[in-house]
Parts: structure tokens; sequence; C-alpha cells
């Protein structure tokens, strides 16, 4: 007997905690699902807002995104739905909470399979295919909006981007802002950077007010005494940009210059007074007639180019000065000498222009055309705040638009139509493959199904309505979705409720990766090693604490001893 009893094995550090198995998997799971539960009634156009209250002040938003970076989850299962919210934001701008949702689904359908004992491995397997088969639908029904003409293109554009507001804070004007960011996206070239898009926010107006500068803007820098005699309008201007300071620069404190005669001293000075007119007389010689700095430009040197009619603006943010540049065909400098005719920008247009209670400098008619800038107005911070969200999401959209120029029908439509064609090839597959299958095609009915429950209408009643539509043979109900305003069912594409493509097959993909992801993690080991070591050092300072006390107790008596 004493031979056949093993010796316990210690492997881990005493304190590690480890879950294991299925109660594991299980936990994930839920962890998962309450995640989604936060964000779900966020989604489509009737979907509610959450207000976020934190360190750095208030966020109202329906941004997946947005929520999901704000929630803090510390959960380690449940930040792989964060992270897949951040991929989708990154992507292709839009479909944020429908990528939580769905993903969150998945592993709804794929929990029970998990409690009857089935191997994780067998789900993640028929949920990848299922996602390819799904993907490959996509493409199939997809509609190209290529080959058209420029008007053509702009209308379908601002449908996708209608599309995407209407969801949004600012869905009331959608037809207003999609028109907006279409413009913006489209005058850009090829290459279509966002940063060449500004978005600048000035309270107070309407979301009316708000409008679209082709070309750069920005709200008016610091400025020194002088700036007001400058002139604030210019028509063909050349444009000087630069990256050095144009002030009148002094020796350090501690700097020692040793003189034998007394005049010398007004040498020294003049020296100082002769750097700085030598850099402003040569930017004056260059031709320029607006001259930007990203450092300062000083009182001496407003003055300056003040008696001289040039306008100066010093303290320029680095994207805007950069934006400038794009947009003008100017070069940014970072020396005075050698300013060709080559490194100035120009613009048919500047001046300087009141929004609201600021003062913006505007560039338009400008000969690259590749920026452009949308000043929003509104109420309150948080309003304008959400605003620009719900811009950048829809100018992401537009511009993969552009990119893969294909559409699918919004409104649950494209997801139903899926979830048919997987119930049917389920049908084709024996064993157990065919349960997991279904239970896939099942999850994408998630989407419209949320859409009716956030919009207050009987979703098992449209759902009903879309499976009939869906199954008819001839596949006429296939762009069937949900109708927000009726309640009922709608042909969404024939109603202009669009999405480009690429975002459901994102969605969907990243949707079985992570839900793929959460199935795959049985064990999860909490490693003690920086709480023990905290734990320690907290201990350590709390028994140094006390020798300290003791031991000022101890000088205490004794002095009062002493005293005594």
């Amino acid at each position: 007997m004493a031979a056949m009893l093993q010796p316990s094995i210690i492997l881990l550090k005493e304190g590690t905690d480890t879950s294991q198995g299925k109660p594991q998997l299980i936990s994930n799971i839920n962890a998962c699902i309450a995640v989604v539960d936060v964000v779900r009634t966020t989604l489509g156009p009737r979907g509610m807002d959450k207000l976020i209250h934190d360190d750095k002040g208030t966020t109202i938003s329906n941004d997946g995104a947005t929520i999901m970076k704000l929630l803090d989850v510390v959960h380690p299962g449940a930040k792989v739905l964060v992270d897949i919210a951040k991929s989708q934001d990154a992507e292709v701008g839009d479909g944020t909470t429908t990528v939580v949702v769905l993903a969150g689904e998945l592993l709804r359908e794929a929990k029970p399979f998990v409690e009857e004992n089935v191997h994780p491995q067998l789900i993640i397997r028929s949920f990848r295919t299922a996602a390819d088969l799904a993907v490959q639908k996509i493409k199939e029904i997809a509609v190209s909006i290529e080959g058209k003409s420029i008007e053509e293109k702009k209308s379908l554009l601002e449908k996708c981007a209608s599309t995407t507001l209407s969801s949004k804070l600012v869905g009331g004007e959608k037809e207003f802002f999609a028109k907006m960011v279409v413009e913006a996206v489209t005058d850009m070239g090829e290459d279509r950077g966002l940063k060449m898009i500004g978005v600048k926010k000035v309270p107070g107006g309407t979301m009316r007010d708000s409008f679209l500068v082709n070309g750069v803007a920005f709200k008016k820098t610091f400025s020194y005494a002088g700036f007001e005699q400058q002139p604030k309008k210019f028509d063909n201007p050349s444009i000087l940009l630069l990256n050095i300071e144009l002030e009148l620069k002094s020796e350090k404190e501690n700097a020692e210059i040793r003189l034998s005669d007394p005049s010398q001293y007004q040498s020294i000075v003049d020296a100082e007074w002769n750097i700085i007119y030598d850099k402003l007389d040569k930017c004056v010689k260059s031709g320029a007639k607006v001259v930007l700095s990203r450092l300062a430009i000083g009182d001496l040197a407003t003055q300056y180019f003040a008696d001289r009619d040039i306008f100066c603006a010093g303290r320029v943010v680095e994207e805007d000065l950069q934006r400038v540049a794009r947009a003008t065909g100017g070069a940014v400098q970072t020396s005075v000498n050698n300013l060709i005719p080559d490194v100035l920008g120009s613009c048919e247009r500047f001046e300087e222009k009141q929004v609201g209670n600021e003062r913006f400098n505007i560039f338009t008619g400008c000969p690259t055309g590749e920026t452009a800038t949308i000043v929003l107005r509104g109420g309150a911070d948080q309003f304008i705040d959400e605003a620009e969200r719900s811009l950048h999401d829809a100018i992401m959209i537009v511009r993969r638009a552009l990119k893969n120029s294909t559409v699918v029908a919004g409104g649950g439509a494209i997801d139903m139509e899926i979830s048919r064609y997987l119930r049917q090839h389920a049908r084709t597959i024996p064993g157990k493959a065919q349960l997991f299958i279904n239970a896939f095609a099942k999850a994408l009915e998630v989407i419209p199904r949320q859409l009716c429950d956030n919009a207050g209408f009987d979703a098992t009643d449209v759902l009903n309505k879309l499976r009939q539509k869906h199954a008819l043979p001839s596949g006429e109900g296939a762009l069937y979705g949900v109708d927000i305003n009726t309640g009922g069912i709608t042909d969404t594409y024939a109603n202009f409720v669009w999405e480009p493509a690429v975002v459901k097959i994102n969605a969907i993909t990243a949707a079985a990766e992570a839900a793929a992801l959460v199935l795959s993690v049985d064990e999860t080991i909490r490693n003690p090693k920086s709480e023990s070591a905290q734990g320690e050092a907290a201990a350590n300072a709390m028994a140094g604490r006390g020798r300290g006390m003791g031991g000022m107790m101890g000088r205490g008596r004794g002095r009062g001893m002493r005293r005594r």
C-alpha cells in the first residue's frame, strides 16, 4: 500500500487561483453575454443611448466601440468582445454593436451544447464553416455600384451614409449630414486618408448650422499685439508654412559673458535683434501673404508682418498645419533660408470668419483639393461629441463603399437571407455539425429581432413574416427586412436601407472568431505573483510605520520623563 501512494506534486505557487473545465467555459460565456446585454439596446435606428460617467467627464453615446472602450471590462474572457468592437471600428468604422451582439448570440447558442458535454472544438469547426459559407453568400448577393456615373455614385453613397446615421443621435438630420459626408469624401484624393478630413466643434446654434469647407479651417490661434492690424482676407495668396519660432531670443539667465569694454554690450544686444529681423525679412521677401508656424510667432514678428500687410498665425496645431500643406501644395520649412517659390502653397481665397463665439481661419479653393473640414454646431458639448463620433462612422462607411463598391440590403434582410441559406445547407450535412450550423443560423436572427425589440415591435410576429418571405422558392423575398416605421416588413433594398457588404463580412468573420476564441479556453490561471508582491510591500510598509511610531512613542516617553 505504501508503495502505491504517490507523493503530491506542487506545480503552481501557493495562492494561485485555477479554474478549469466546463464550469470555466460556461463562466466565460456568461460574462460575454452580460457585456452584450449592456450594448444590445443601442442597436438600430430606435436604439437607446448610454450615459457613461467617469474621471474624464460624461459621455452619451450609442456607438458600440465607444461604449466598449469606456466600460473598462475586467473579466479576461469578456475582453475579447471589447477587442472585436475595436477591430470592427478600425477596419470599417460601423457595425460595432452588430459584431458584439452577434458574437454574444453565437455563444448563447453554443452554451446548451457545452452543458451537454459536446467538445468545444466540434462547435468551433462548424462555426468557422458556417462563417465561410455566410461570407460566400454575401459576396454572391451583394450589388455592385461600380461603373456608375459620378452623380449616381454620389446618390448611392448618400443612401449608405443615411443608413449609418439613422441609428445615431443625429438621425433626424441624416440626409443633411449624409450629403456633407459624401461631398467631403468624394472631393478628396485617391488615397482618402481619414486625417485629411478635419472635424471642428463649435458650441451654439443648431445642427443645421453645421457646414462643410472644401479646404482647411482651424480656430484662430493665440495672437500677440498687432494681430488685429493684419489684413483678414486675401485672394490667391502665397502661403508660407514654418516649423520655427519667430521670437526675440535672449540668452539664458545663467549665461555668462565677459566684456572688457561696456560698449561691447550694445553689440551683443544688436546681434540678437539682427538675427530676428533677418529671419522676418526673408519671410517677407519670399512673397508670402500668409505665414503659419507650428511654433510661436512673437509680438515683434506679429507687428512686423502687420506693417507689411501680411497675415501670420503661430502655434498652429500639427494636424492642421499638415492639412494646410497637403491642401495648398506647400512644404513645411524648418529654416527661412532658401525660401524658393516651390515651397510656398497657394489657395484661391483666405479669410478669417466668425463662427459662433469663435473665429476661424479658412482656406478655400485649394489646388490639390485633397482635404475637407466639417464645422459642427450644436447645443451641448456631449451632443456635439456624439455627432462627431456619428460622422466618423459615416465617413468610414463612405470610404469603404468607394473602395469595395458592393452593397447589401440592411434592416436585418441580409441576416435573414444568410440564416435561411445556412439552414438549408445544414440539412445536407450528416452528424452533429448539422445542429451547430443550425445554431449559427439561428444566432443570425438576433439582428432583426433586436431591431424590433429596440423599436418596441412584436419581434416574434415580425420574424415569422420575414421567415415566410425569405422561404419563398422564387427568391423574391431575399431583400425583405424590418420596417422600422410601421413595425412590419419591407423590401429594404428598394427603400434604400443599404450597407456596404464589407461591414457584414467583417462583422460575421470577427464574431465567429471571437466565439471560437472564447469556446477554446477551458482554464484560467490567475498568477498571485504581483498581488503577493504588493501585499508584502504593504505589510513591510505597515511594519515600518509601526516601528517608527513605536520609536517615536519611546522617544516621547523618554523626553517626558526627563522633563519631569
